[in-house]
């Protein structure tokens, strides 16, 4: 099997023409996602975000009972804005053997098999049943997946298992880092730069301070590592800053915004704790010393725990066995695996395409993955089902 069936590109077709960039709202798409289950008469429900603005949905098929298994994807993808795209990203092309457009392979790709397949289930008889999920935000940390599961934590039934549809190439990971985004926020205290000694510069404070984590990035490496993750360890980076109003202005304000990339072990809140502590006192507390309005602040603006393995875990042994492998690796992006394994479900990616193409101009998915995808939940059903 080569090629999926045309519901499935169908479907992506549909899921490409929604432009649910983050910055957007995703409500259009969760509609139609709705829509389309509701003609096999299986209820769906749209979960609005606090602002209104964008949506989750929930999906049950089958008995209402405990132990069920959660199919996940995020229906948010990626800005295009200065990427060179050879056709229209929000257009499915077929070419070849790809299918292009922004989001076939992160992961819409999986959403369309998952939404093909609940024909299948509906009529599979199955034992327990089988929750399609799909959330916003998850491209701008992770965000969305925790409104879903807080309400979920007050829902029955209760799933047992959860398989996130990332892009792995079909192949079962059970390990995932983890992601904490900070804000820094440098205050200093503005002189014209001829008389440097009457204030201090925020920027150069705020560079003490970035240098400050990758000494503390160092630190962690020399602690903790993990030979199954590329790099093998904890990473720090500083992606974006900026401050100062004119060149011959010290500046008064500096911020920057730094990403934590935790590798199972290693605990965010440790990290973040020893980060603020030595900004206030090998950095913020002399520079105050000398000028009293000398102040930093940190505000987390996103996190996710990190996927950790687990010892005979019911989502593994069940992907496993189903596509006739006990491979499993773990990879270096962060998903929201470790958000559904943290409200206890036994959790693992697995899905279409490569993670090789996404984010990137041409995105595209191979439809031998779209057709392996297919395969596996057919698979699936019969397997769940009496």
């Amino acid at each position: 099997m080569n090629e999926p069936s045309p519901e499935i590109l169908g479907l992506l077709a549909d899921l490409i023409g929604f432009d649910s960039v983050s910055s957007r709202s995703n409500r259009a798409l969760i509609e139609h996602a709705a829509a389309y289950l509701a003609s096999f008469g299986i209820d769906a429900q749209v979960l609005p975000s606090p602002d209104g603005e964008k949506a989750s949905l929930w999906a049950t098929i089958g008995p209402p009972i405990d132990g069920g298994l959660v199919l996940s994807g995020h229906s948010d993808v990626v800005p295009v804005e200065g990427q060179p795209w050879s056709t229209d990203p929000f257009t499915m092309d077929i070419r070849g053997d790809r299918a292009f457009g922004r989001g076939t392979a992160d992961m819409k790709g999986f959403i369309a098999c998952a939404l093909a397949a609940a024909p299948q289930f509906r009529d599979a008889g199955l034992k327990r049943p089988v929750h399609i999920a799909l959330t916003y935000d998850e491209e701008v940390g992770c965000v969305g997946a925790p409104k879903l599961l807080d309400w979920l934590s007050r829902q029955s039934p209760t799933p047992a298992m959860a398989l996130i549809g990332e892009p792995t190439s079909m192949q079962v990971v059970n390990a995932h880092k983890g992601i904490l985004v900070v804000r820094a926020t440098i205050t200093g205290v503005e002189a014209h730069s001829s008389l440097s000694h009457l204030g201090v510069s925020a920027i150069e404070l705020a560079a003490a301070a970035v240098g400050l984590l990758k000494q503390i990035e160092a630190e962690l490496a020399e602690m903790h590592s993990d030979d199954r993750f590329e790099p093998p360890r904890a990473t720090i980076s500083v992606n974006r800053i900026g401050g100062g109003t004119a060149m011959n202005i010290l500046a008064g304000q500096a911020w920057f915004d730094w990403d934590l990339r935790s590798i199972p072990g290693v605990e965010p809140a440790a990290v973040l704790a020893d980060f603020e502590g030595r900004l206030e006192s090998e950095i913020v507390a002399p520079a105050r010393a000398v000028h009293p309005a000398v102040a930093a602040s940190i505000k987390v603006t996103a996190e996710a725990p990190p996927l950790a393995p687990e010892s005979e875990g019911a989502a593994e042994i069940l992907a496993k066995r189903i596509l006739g492998t006990n491979a499993t690796r773990a990879v270096a992006y962060v998903a929201e695996a470790g958000q559904y394994q943290q409200a206890g479900m036994s959790s693992i990616l697995l899905g279409p395409g490569s993670i090789d193409q996404a984010h990137k101009a041409d995105e595209y998915i191979a439809l031998e993955q779209l057709a392996r995808c297919e395969d596996f939940l057919t698979r699936l059903a019969k397997a769940l089902g009496s």
